[in-house]
């Protein structure tokens, strides 16, 4: 099975990843976690172009191009073994985050993004993405503490509330009337929240 999850920086999706992992090697299960941008040694030097704040320069086509190469290679070389060898796979991002932070939060045609996807992911899609939902008002409360224990923001993270509130309004676009997305109160407690997706994957048989 492959899981993703979605959602704002700082919206502790992170952090609910961890706790699901652990949760599921307590019960013996085989599982997987990667991050996007990242999970391979060709994704990683994608993901350190993406992120270098020092790239401010960066236009929003090849931003969205280098998201794609590096989710092609992952898929290539880790999604896709992993799965066919009974894993399960749980996933710090997918393709939902290109639709919403480079198509409606950049302004990129979101019809040619969903094709871009269609050619990278092809079948790799999740079954199933938890989107850790916050109001945009969260996310700076939450940065400044973030911030202080990493050592400053990536390139991404300096995006002001406007983009951040284009990005979550197309999340919420994206999700509308679809089976397979679970929308989650992220400011609940952490323990909640792991709950509440324990309980849904358990309706999966997981």
């Amino acid at each position: 099975m492959f899981i993703s999850f979605e959602g704002l920086d700082f919206s502790g999706k992170s952090t609910q990843l961890r706790l699901l992992r652990q949760y599921l090697e307590n019960k013996n299960r085989k599982v997987k976690l990667i991050r996007e941008p990242g999970g391979t040694i060709i994704s990683e030097k994608i993901r350190d172009l993406l992120l270098d704040k020092k790239n401010d320069n960066m236009c929003d086509e090849t931003e969205l191009l280098l998201f794609a190469a590096s989710r092609a290679q992952l898929i290539k070389e880790v999604i896709v073994p992993n799965l066919e060898n009974g894993y399960l796979v749980l996933s710090d991002r997918f393709h939902h985050s290109s639709l919403a932070y480079q198509g409606y939060g950049r302004g990129i045609s979101v019809e040619f993004i969903e094709n871009l996807m269609e050619f990278v992911v092809k079948d790799a899609k999740p079954d199933v993405t938890f989107f850790i939902d916050i109001p945009v008002e969260e996310i700076n409360k939450r940065k400044s503490l973030s911030l202080f224990e990493r050592g400053g923001a990536d390139r991404i993270e300096l995006s002001r509330d406007n983009f951040y509130i284009k990005v979550r309004n197309g999340y919420l676009k994206l999700f509308d009337n679809d089976d397979s997305i679970v929308i989650i109160d992220g400011l609940k407690p952490i323990e909640e929240i792991h709950s509440e997706i324990v309980d849904k994957l358990n309706e999966f048989g997981i």
